[in-house]
C-alpha cells in the first residue's frame, strides 16, 4: 500500500501525494509519458528505491518479484541452470534427498533418516519436483529459446536474449506480487502472446508497465496513470480508461467553463452596480465577497498534442512491388560454397495504397526482406520489381541508436538534409521543440523528447512507399497513437515490420508471415489473420487425431509431373516419421504412467533405493517425452505447409 507518498530528484518531484493499494489477484497495468516515473514507482514497490516522504508498506509473507530493464545474471551460469536457480527450493531438496539415500546406504538405523526422508519425499512431490525441468523448458520455449540455447553461457547472450532469460526466470518464481518494466521489449509476436495466455492464468497479483495496448486490453483490470507526478487510477482495461479519462476531462472542463460564465456573470454585476446607491451597492459587495471565497476549478490538465502527417511527393503505379521465386537470405560467406537462405516466397504483388504487416519471428528474415526490396541484400534466387514512378522511403529499426549522444535536436533532423535551420526549426515546433529546446544534445533529453525526434524523423519521409522496421520502438503509448493517426491517413503504400499488434490492427490490409522459411500471405486484417491462424491449428490437429484412429495405409496411386514428385515423396516420408512419433509418444506416455504408478508403491512401501532409481528414470523418460513432442510438431506443422503447397499447385 502507498499512502501520501513523495519521490523527488534533485528539486523535481517524479511523483507526489500517491496513495494506492495493491491486493491478492490484482491486475494493473502502468501506463504514462517516457520519462513520467512509471519506473520509479515500480523501484518503490519492489522496495529498491525509497520514498522521500510517505509510506509503502506490505505484508511480511508478500514476495515480490521485481523485472527491469537491465537484469542482472550470473554470467558464469548457463541459460538452463541460471533459469533454473529459480527453482532453488526444489533444488535444495533434491540434493538433500541424495544425500540421504547415501547415507541410508551406509547408516545401520535407518528410523530417523527415514523419517526425514520421507518427509523430504513428499514435500518434494507437492512441489512438483519431478516437473520441475519440463516446467523450466515450457517457459525458455515459450519465449522463443531453443534447446540447443540451453547450454550457453549468459555472458555470450544478447541482450534481447538476456531480457527474455530473466523473465523466465521471474515467471518460474512465481512471487505473491510480479512487477514487470517493459516486459515485451524483446519479444516477437509469438513470444507476447505466450506471455498473455500465461500472465492471463496468474494466480498472484502483478502490475506491468508496458506501451502494448493490444495487451494491456487483454490483462488488465485496473490502470495506473502516471501524469504530471500525480497517478490516477481507473477501472477496466487499457481502452476503458482512456475513455473514463476522457469523459473525466470533459466533465471537469464543462464545470470548469460553467464556473468561468458564473464569475464572469457575477463580475459584471459587481462593476455595474459598485457605484449604483446603497442598495446596490451592498448586493454587489455582497456578490464580491461570495466571488472571493468561491473555491475555483481548474480546467483538465492535458498534455500538449502532436498532429502531423506524412507527405507522398508523386504518386506510383497501380503495381508497386512484384515478387517471383523470391529466396531470401545471405550469398556464400568465408569457408561456404553454399547460400544461407532464410526463407522463400513463390509469388506475392503489393498494390498502390495496401498496408502489409511483415510478422514473424525474431531472425526470420523480415529486415533481410526489406534490405532485399531496397537492393541492399541481392536475391538469392527468383526476382523482385518495384513498379513505375515507385520511391521507397525507409526508415531503420536502428535509426536512433545510431544518433550521436553529442548530436543536438536539430543537427539530428537535418543530419543529410538539405534544409535551412529556420526551416527546421519551425518543422520541430510542430513537435513541440521550442525556442533552446532544439539545440539541447540528445543524450540531455528526457524519454519523451527522444520519442518525439523520433516521430518528427519520419514525418519528414517524402516517398509514395514507405518502409518501416519497427516504427513504435521507444515510442510510449501516447507517441503511438499520433503515428498510428499519421499512418492511417498516408496516401501511399506501406510495408512495415512491428510487434505492435494494435498498430497491425489498426493499418494491415494485408499480413505477410514468415516462419519456417516460407513466406505466408493472409490477405486480410489482421483479425482476418488470427482467425485463419486458428483455423489452420485446428485443421493440423484434427488431421492428426484422424491419423492417429486410422491404420497406415499404402498409397493407392503416384503423383504424376516432377513438380509435384518431390513434395509428395516429402509428404510421404513425412508422413511415416508422424506416425512413428506418434506410437514413441504414447509408448513414452504408457511408460511414464507405470513409472508414477511403481513410484507410489516405493513411496508406500519406504522402499528408498528403488525410489531413487525410479525417480531418475521417471526425469529422463520426461524429458525424451518433450524432445519426442517437439520433433512431432515440427514434422505436422511441415506436414500441414506442404498439404496447402499440394493443393495450391493441383
Amino acid at each position: 500500500m502507498l499512502d501520501g507518498l513523495f519521490k523527488r530528484y534533485g528539486g523535481d518531484y517524479v511523483l507526489q501525494d500517491v496513495s494506492l493499494q495493491l491486493g491478492h489477484g490484482d491486475r494493473v497495468a502502468l501506463i504514462g509519458a517516457n520519462g513520467s516515473g512509471k519506473s520509479t514507482l515500480l523501484r518503490i514497490l519492489a522496495g529498491i528505491e525509497e520514498p522521500t516522504r510517505g509510506q509503502f508498506t506490505k505484508t511480511s509473507s508478500a514476495r515480490i518479484g521485481y523485472l527491469s530493464q537491465e537484469p542482472e545474471l550470473n554470467e558464469d551460469a548457463t541459460l538452463f541452470s541460471e533459469v533454473m536457480s529459480s527453482k532453488s527450493h526444489i533444488l535444495e531438496m533434491e540434493q538433500q534427498m541424495r544425500q540421504i539415500e547415501k547415507q541410508l546406504a551406509e547408516a545401520g538405523d535407518h528410523t530417523e533418516l527415514l523419517h526425514t526422508y520421507d518427509a523430504l519425499l513428499e514435500a518434494f512431490q507437492n512441489a512438483n519436483g519431478y516437473e520441475a525441468e519440463a516446467e523450466v523448458r515450457k517457459v525458455l520455449y515459450g519465449l522463443e529459446f531453443t534447446e540447443q540455447d540451453e547450454g550457453k553461457l549468459i555472458r555470450y547472450l544478447s541482450g534481447g536474449e538476456r531480457a527474455r532469460a530473466a523473465l523466465s526466470k521471474l515467471l518460474l518464481e512465481q512471487p505473491d506480487i510480479l512487477l514487470l518494466d517493459e516486459p515485451t521489449n524483446h519479444l516477437d509476436v509469438y513470444a507476447v502472446e505466450w506471455l498473455e495466455e500465461y500472465l492471463a492464468s496468474w494466480k498472484g497479483a502483478f502490475v506491468i508497465c508496458s506501451h502494448d495496448r493490444f495487451l494491456l486490453d487483454r490483462l488488465a483490470e485496473r490502470v495506473w496513470e502516471v501524469e504530471a507526478s500525480r497517478v490516477n487510477e481507473y477501472t477496466g482495461n487499457y481502452t476503458k480508461a482512456k475513455q473514463q479519462k476522457q469523459l473525466n476531462v470533459d466533465f471537469q472542463n464543462k464545470r470548469f467553463e460553467e464556473q468561468q460564465e458564473q464569475i464572469k456573470k457575477s463580475e459584471e454585476y459587481i462593476r455595474r452596480n459598485i457605484a449604483g446607491g446603497y442598495f446596490r451597492e451592498q448586493q454587489a459587495k455582497s456578490r464580491q465577497k461570495a466571488l472571493d471565497k468561491l473555491e475555483r476549478l481548474d480546467a483538465a490538465h492535458q498534455e500538449k498534442s502532436i498532429h502531423f502527417t506524412i507527405q507522398v511527393s508523386k504518386n506510383s503505379g497501380k503495381d508497386v512491388v512484384t515478387l517471383e521465386n523470391l529466396a531470401v537470405g545471405f550469398p556464400p560467406s568465408e569457408g561456404k560454397t553454399s547460400p544461407t537462405i532464410l526463407f522463400e516466397c513463390p509469388e506475392a504483388k503489393i498494390y498502390q495504397e495496401e498496408r502489409i504487416a511483415l510478422i514473424g519471428p525474431n531472425g526470420s528474415g523480415k529486415s533481410s526482406l526489406i534490405k532485399t526490396i531496397l537492393r541492399e541484400l541481392p536475391p538469392i534466387r527468383g526476382r523482385f520489381e518495384l513498379g513505375y514512378n515507385v520511391e521507397p522511403s525507409y526508415f531503420r529499426q536502428s535509426q536512433w541508436e545510431e544518433m550521436s549522444a553529442e548530436m543536438t535536436v536539430i543537427d539530428s533532423l537535418i543530419e543529410g538534409k538539405h534544409q535551412k535551420i529556420s526551416e527546421a526549426r519551425d518543422f520541430l515546433g510542430m513537435f513541440l521543440f521550442s525556442e533552446d529546446d532544439v539545440f539541447k544534445k540528445v543524450k540531455e533529453l528526457s524519454g519523451g523528447q527522444r520519442s518525439r525526434i523520433a516521430l518528427a524523423r519520419l514525418a519528414q519521409l517524402r516517398g509514395n512507399f514507405l518502409i518501416l522496421d519497427e516504427p513504435t520502438n521507444h515510442l510510449d503509448i501516447s507517441s503511438r497513437e499520433v503515428l498510428e493517426e499519421a499512418l492511417s491517413q498516408y496516401k501511399g503504400t506501406m510495408l512495415f515490420v512491428s510487434h505492435d499488434r494494435y498498430l497491425i490492427q489498426a493499418l494491415a490490409t494485408q499480413i505477410w508471415e514468415i516462419r519456417d522459411g516460407k513466406c505466408r500471405i493472409y490477405k486480410g486484417d489482421y483479425d482476418f489473420y488470427l482467425r485463419k491462424r486458428s483455423e489452420e491449428r485446428s485443421t493440423a490437429r484434427a488431421r492428426q487425431e484422424k491419423r492417429n484412429s486410422q491404420p497406415a495405409r499404402k498409397e493407392t496411386s503416384k503423383p504424376s509431373g516432377s513438380a509435384e514428385k518431390a513434395p509428395q515423396s516429402e509428404q510421404k516420408s513425412l508422413l511415416k516419421r508422424e506416425a512413428e512419433f506418434s506410437a514413441r509418444l504414447e509408448q513414452l506416455e504408457v511408460e511414464i504412467a507405470r513409472l508414477e504408478h511403481e513410484m507410489e508403491t516405493a513411496s508406500y512401501e519406504k522402499k528408498h533405493a528403488w525410489m531413487r532409481e525410479l525417480s531418475e528414470t521417471y526425469q529422463l523418460k520426461k524429458n525424451e517425452l518433450g524432445h519426442a513432442n517437439q520433433e512431432w510438431t515440427a514434422v505436422v506443422d511441415r506436414l500441414q505447409d506442404l498439404s496447402v503447397n499440394i493443393t495450391q499447385s493441383s
